[in-house]
């Protein structure tokens, strides 16, 4: 391995009383009562603001999620099951692409001007899929919608609104509004689908979208004007910082492993002897119930100083996740063991999805926080992209214990780089 390279592995050696909290940040904290610090009204309602137009963007995609394959089916060109998969799966190509272009722009331009104009690229791309006679065009808006990559802004803007100490539970306000998101689709997709079809989906998504353009105008609070006279990070600052490596390494293998588990455990459910159309049944309860363990324990373990033993313990508790999985994949588990394994996964992923923003936003260089979150959440939609490539490759090279072990073997690399890491500087709020 080459020699720059080593550093992602050794790294310094962690602080042992913390570590998002370094022993001289926690000192002074405790004396000043930095640690569980309550947010500010203007943070309150950046936080709540803009979860909700994250959420409300969210459901617009995952609604789309549990009756695409069967919806698309229908279209002429449907009865090509290459050419559905690539419809349903080039919204993340196209949000890699430009991920990292909406927050350069968001440092140089602004984060409402970025984050309005890339609600209505995918309210264009929403009408453009409404609109599709054929399964080619379905593609053309569904790459259009994925233009719209305003996650970074979005993520960018609420960091700039809130300090070090509450952007954790500022950041797991839009890891709840996703995760609701997600479970309210499971349920009403179906429903949805059989009222409207796909065409009155992709609509709905469209005017979900301009309802998060009118929040973005009149809700959320105004763009902070220190940010727009801050010193611009350099991009190769952001690029070569060793903990946003780690960062994005992370995002890209949670969200590979992530995506390729659903090639396998709806089949799964399946052989447990739960049709599909109650799925939801599982899901719904294992999202939820993580929510609410999440919500008791991870702000405590913050003010405590413990997030380093729960950021390296939710690694974990995916890894053995895929562990039990690969196991269960041969016998013949029922749907309650699927569950709780389930539930386990939720809450693992919760916590990451929640804390990882945070700490890039925290790592990242000043002026260069859309930037940062921009590579970040490119790492991100690649690791959908793969994870969907992965997922699909090794199911068909070797079944689904194959998939499992790769998904395990892909967590114990993050849990080795991870393991090393160090508290990030603590700074002034911008």
């Amino acid at each position: 391995m080459p020699g720059r390279f080593l550093p992602l592995f050794g790294g310094v050696a962690y602080q042992k009383r913390g570590w998002f909290l370094s022993d001289q940040a926690q000192s002074v904290a405790s004396e000043g009562g930095m640690l569980g610090v309550p947010m500010t009204a203007l943070e309150r309602r950046a936080s709540f603001s803009l979860a909700s137009i994250f959420g409300l963007r969210m459901l617009g995609l995952f609604l789309i999620l549990p009756v695409f394959v069967i919806e698309a089916a229908r279209y002429p060109g449907g009865d090509d099951a290459a050419l559905v998969g690539f419809t349903m799966g080039v919204y993340g190509l196209t949000q890699a692409l430009l991920q990292f272009t909406y927050g350069l722009a968001s440092d140089r331009l602004g984060r409402k001007p970025v984050i309005v104009f890339g609600l209505l690229v995918f309210a264009a791309g929403s009408l453009v899929a409404a609109l599709a006679p054929s399964l080619v065009w379905l593609a053309i808006g569904r790459a259009l919608q994925g233009a719209g990559a305003v996650s970074a802004a979005v993520t960018a803007l609420l960091a700039d609104h809130t300090r070090d100490q509450v952007r954790t539970k500022s950041m797991a306000l839009v890891g709840v509004s996703i995760g609701l998101m997600f479970a309210v689709s499971l349920v009403a997709a179906p429903v949805l689908a059989h009222w409207v079809g796909l065409v009155g989906i992709f609509v709905l998504t469209g005017v979900l979208a301009l309802f998060g353009v009118a929040g973005v105008i009149w809700w959320v609070p105004p763009e902070p004007l220190v940010h727009k006279h801050l010193p611009r990070g350099r991009l190769v600052d952001v690029l070569s910082s060793l903990p946003l490596m780690r960062m994005n390494l992370g995002v890209f293998v949670l969200h590979a492993v992530q995506l390729a588990m659903w090639m396998a455990v709806p089949g799964m459910l399946v052989a447990s002897g739960l049709a599909r159309e109650h799925h939801w049944q599982v899901y719904l309860p294992a999202v939820l119930g993580s929510f609410v363990v999440m919500g008791l324990g991870l702000f405590e373990l913050e003010r405590r100083g413990r997030m380093r033993a729960a950021f390296l313990g939710s690694i974990l508790a995916i890894l053995l996740v895929q562990l039990v999985f690969w196991r269960l994949s041969s016998l013949q588990p029922t749907v309650l063991e699927l569950g709780v394994v389930l539930f386990v996964f939720f809450l693992g992923f919760n916590v990451l999805e929640a804390s990882q923003p945070s700490l890039v936003s925290r790592f990242a260089p000043p002026g260069g926080r859309g930037s940062a979150l921009g590579v970040y959440n490119t790492l991100q939609s690649l690791g959908i992209f793969a994870g969907g490539l992965l997922g699909g490759g090794l199911i068909k090279a070797g079944g689904a214990q194959a998939l499992f072990a790769a998904a395990a073997a892909l967590m114990a690399l993050w849990l080795l780089v991870a393991w090393p890491m160090q508290a990030p500087t603590p700074r002034a709020r911008h």
